[in-house]
Order: structure tokens, then C-alpha cells, then sequence
């Protein structure tokens, strides 16, 4: 399947843990944490977007369209997926959020093999519509733990996407559960998907060598 992608990356967040800032700006060595991962996810799509809901102006200067939640009041990163999916180009479209500086350079690749990999399927059942795979979404795994927001999925997802935010639901488990999931295996690159929350965590890893 040679279908195009497009990629995501979610800076929509209120940064709780970071006393509220925009992290998505927050610097490591001198760039913005966003900055990073649009460097390490831009050759892996054939466009990027980035979701952010502050500081748009300084999110497009890093070269790439800004999209805002179409649902108000911080909705999280489904509500960033949600309006990606509608300003998407593309037929499939990936995400990633913007405080994990050092995502695996073939992360979009092993998840499209996954996610058309004929038989793919989950047992949870769900809407199994792509082709001859069983697969409705791709998420990363390391160890024993699932990274959901390191997603591919199909665009065609906007519609039960959108109606399960109509509902009053916001957890991306609970959207993955309705739906086909198969998770990829990245224990080779598990320090890649180390993320960032605090400025302790950001002071740490600023003074480690990449």
C-alpha cells in the first residue's frame, strides 16, 4: 500500500505538570522540546501539522500548518487527533506528542506495517474497514506498556471519533477499546519514547548527551 501520511504532533496540552506552561516550547538545549520531534517526525510523512491551542504563531514558525481543537476547554489528545483528522491531506495520519524529543526514526514505518498487515486484528472487535486487515489503529509498545498517543490510523475514523466525543468522552483507552488495535513491539528503542513532564525531567535529560 503506497497510501500517504500525515503527521501530527500534539502540542495542544496544558502542561499541568510543567506549572501550566506551553511544554511544546519549553527548551532543550536551546530549541523549543517541539522543535525536536518535528525534526525526527517531518522525513517519516509526507506532511506535517502541528496541533497546538496557544502560541500559534510561534508554533508555525517551526515551518508547518497549526490546527487548533475544534472542542473547547483543553479536550486532551483525542480532541487534537479529532481536528488533525478533518485538517488532514492524507489518508492516514499519525501522531505524536510534542514532549518525547527522541522518537524512533522508523516509528512510522513499523506502524504501517502493522496496521497493513493482512489478518491484523484485535480482540476487541471494532470497525476492522481497511482492506484485508483487521486493524483500525497502530500504537507503539515498549515492555509491558502501551504509548496510545504513538498512533497510526485512517482518517475515515473522523466520524466515529467525532461521535464518541459527542458523548462526553475524552480517554484514549476508552476510544481504543470500540476499535481494532494492534500494538507494534519497539523494546529495541524503548529510551526513544521517553517523554517529558517537568523541569526537573527536562533539566536531567538537557544535560545528557544525545
Amino acid at each position: 500500500m503506497n497510501e500517504k501520511i500525515t503527521g501530527v504532533v500534539l502540542a495542544g496540552g496544558l502542561g499541568r505538570r510543567m506549572g501550566g506552561s506551553d511544554k511544546g516550547l519549553e527548551e532543550l538545549r536551546g530549541r523549543p522540546l517541539a522543535a525536536w520531534v518535528v525534526e525526527r517526525l517531518a522525513p517519516q510523512v509526507d506532511e506535517l501539522l502541528i496541533s497546538a491551542n496557544r502560541n500559534g504563531g510561534r508554533y508555525a514558525a517551526l515551518g508547518h500548518r497549526v490546527v487548533g481543537d475544534r472542542i473547547a476547554g483543553f479536550a486532551g489528545p483525542l480532541a487534537g487527533l479529532h481536528a488533525a483528522l478533518e485538517a488532514a491531506a492524507h489518508p492516514l495520519v499519525a501522531t505524536v506528542p510534542c514532549d518525547s524529543p527522541f522518537l524512533p526514526g522508523d516509528l512510522i514505518s513499523r506502524l504501517l506495517s502493522a496496521l497493513t498487515a493482512p489478518g491484523t486484528k484485535s480482540p476487541q472487535g471494532g470497525l476492522g474497514s481497511w482492506g484485508t486487515t483487521g486493524a483500525d489503529v497502530a500504537i507503539a509498545r515498549t515492555a509491558e506498556r502501551a504509548h496510545p498517543v504513538f498512533c497510526l490510523c485512517k482518517r475515515d475514523l473522523l466520524p466515529h471519533l467525532t461521535a464518541f466525543l459527542a458523548g462526553g468522552e475524552r480517554s484514549v483507552a476508552g476510544w481504543h477499546a470500540k476499535l481494532n488495535v494492534v500494538e507494534v513491539a519497539f523494546d529495541d528503542e524503548a529510551e526513544a519514547f521517553e517523554n517529558i513532564n517537568t523541569r526537573e525531567e527536562l533539566g536531567r535529560i538537557d544535560k545528557v548527551q544525545d
